[in-house]
């Protein structure tokens, strides 16, 4: 697996017999790159395929240095959801049972990339559809080339995009959720960016950029983003991050007045945020900016 994530981070990130399906680039400070490394199939997903990107996403989850995560696919595709070769030997030979595990581990997949401390940041060019679609969703914000493509087709394979549902539902809401599950329509990166699946669009590049390498404007994106959460307070960000689950959907009551107040209380009177008000106060960067 080229450039795994080693010193200064920690080492197999992925298991041997599922290293080639993801690879993770960790050369920029503070940055890593996952990748979905099955271009000849644009990116499809299969057990596997969840089981590796499931490991590395794990593996992020103690990597306390690193500020920004990054998610694309190889080849100019992020993912073109299911395989459908998986889909045929699933079709052919398994049970309900059996089914219902592999869903498993693709829920448990994409709950590990939710719960990655670390800002994530899906990067779309191409196809994004079905689960494909689903992993844009389950990331903290997308950045899209202009000629993207979405869909969520299960419908017309007589389906429902289940495993997906409350991280699409959570980022478009749940008409739009309606109205694109029941439809199974595709869409463009204007009209993902008009519903919130999407929050910057960008140039597509030109056919000899669409390897994955990290220039023009995809690259442009990843280097702002860095420097920008190089910026922060690792741990501020990730408690902004639980933050926003732990507040959405309750009641402005009298008890989530007093849980917020102490949260600001505490997190502005921790070690990471006595430094950052230092700072400000003595106009200089925090110890953790990384310039």
């Amino acid at each position: 697996m080229p450039n795994p994530i080693a010193d200064p981070l920690v080492e197999n990130a992925v298991s041997p017999d599922l290293e080639g399906l993801v690879t993770i680039d960790a050369s920029v400070v503070g940055a890593v790159v996952v990748t979905i490394n099955r271009p000849e199939t644009n990116n499809a997903l299969n057990g596997e395929v969840c089981a590796a990107l499931k490991e590395a996403f794990e593996t992020l989850h103690a990597a306390d240095h690193v500020r920004v995560v990054f998610l694309r696919g190889a080849g100019g595709n992020f993912s073109s959801g299911v395989d459908m070769e998986w889909l045929r030997t699933a079709a052919a030979d398994w049970t309900e049972a059996d089914l219902r595990d592999d869903a498993m581990t693709m829920a448990g997949m994409l709950h590990a990339l939710t719960t990655i401390p670390a800002l994530t940041v899906a990067l779309v060019e191409g196809a994004a559809t079905g689960g494909g679609a689903g992993l844009v969703a389950a990331c903290d914000m997308a950045v899209s080339a202009a000629d993207a493509r979405y869909a969520f087709p299960e419908v017309r394979m007589g389906g429902v995009p289940a495993v997906v549902a409350p991280y699409v539902v959570n980022a478009i809401g749940p008409r739009q959720a309606k109205n694109l599950f029941m439809t199974g329509r595709t869409f463009d990166a204007a009209y993902a960016q008009q519903i919130g699946l999407v929050q910057q669009i960008v140039d597509s590049p030109p056919p000899e950029d669409s390897g994955g390498d990290a220039s023009g404007a995809i690259g442009v994106v990843i280097q702002r983003l860095t420097a920008e959460a190089l910026a922060n307070g690792p741990e501020a960000m990730h408690q902004a991050k639980r933050m926003v689950w732990e507040v959405w959907g309750r009641p402005l009551d009298r008890g989530l007045m007093e849980e917020t107040a102490k949260r600001f209380a505490r997190v502005r009177f921790s070690e990471e945020g006595r430094e950052g008000l230092a700072a400000v106060i003595e106009g200089r960067l925090p110890s953790w900016a990384i310039a």
